[in-house]
């Protein structure tokens, strides 16, 4: 498969599992099954593929697609292993009320990675690559677009410009609404530049609202901002 040019060493292929979707982004059953969900970027996270085991069609669009699965999931466990090391020497920046304990943690990166990377292979077309900010896909081809670490969190790397050349795109491919978790950086500060977003959301005819979600387990993170038409 082509790599398109793209550095493996730049991505980190960690992903979340669907259960954790399910609290951060407020996912009801009724969603999954009535709801056309993009995952974007989706990485390695089981939500699509959890999601369309219940009835669901949803997809998961990330550059990272660009490699095999295999060479993913060999990545995915390095990232994994790696995170690990470095979560346990600063602990006290996470909640550990949804996961106990390191070990637990670990399961769930691991359990969702094994799923994705199943599912995967099993359904290559609903994981799809693309490079932010353009999708591969029609105007309102999806319902509801899910964005979960990524947007906001890596603000200090990404420029104020590439949010909103991302969000108008998700605006183009969303026929109803957009999602995005959490809304603070990876320092723990909120996104400095998100009354600027939300100005230009805004300006585009769209709703925005702040949601407190159930979800929290880097300190801060408990919002996320809900866009809709």
């Amino acid at each position: 498969m082509k790599n398109s040019g793209l550095d493996l060493n730049r991505i980190i292929f960690i992903g979340r599992s669907y259960e954790e979707y399910e609290h951060m982004f407020q996912i009801s059953n009724d969603d999954i099954v009535s709801k056309r969900i993009l995952d974007c970027p989706g990485g390695a996270c089981s939500f699509t593929a959890v999601a369309n085991q219940r009835g669901g069609k949803a997809k998961s669009v990330d550059i990272a697609y660009a490699y095999s699965w295999d060479i993913l999931y060999a990545k995915g466990k390095e990232d994994i292993k790696h995170a690990m090391e470095q979560m346990s020497k600063a602990q006290d920046q996470y909640k550990w009320n949804y996961f106990s304990n390191l070990a637990d943690l670990l399961d769930h990166r691991t359990h969702a990675l094994d799923l994705s990377t199943t599912d995967r292979r099993a359904n290559p077309e609903n994981y799809i690559e693309a490079a932010l900010p353009q999708l591969p896909f029609q105007d309102k081809q999806f319902d509801l677009i899910l964005s979960a670490h990524f947007l906001f969190m890596y603000g200090e790397r990404l420029s104020l410009q590439f949010h909103l050349d991302t969000l108008q795109e998700m605006m183009r491919v969303a026929e109803e609404e957009i999602r995005i978790y959490p809304i603070i950086q990876l320092d723990g500060r909120r996104y400095p530049l998100l009354d600027e977003v939300l100005s230009y959301v805004d300006r585009e005819g769209w709703a925005s609202e702040l949601v407190n979600v159930s979800y929290e387990f880097q300190r801060g993170a408990n919002q996320m901002l809900k866009l809709s038409r």
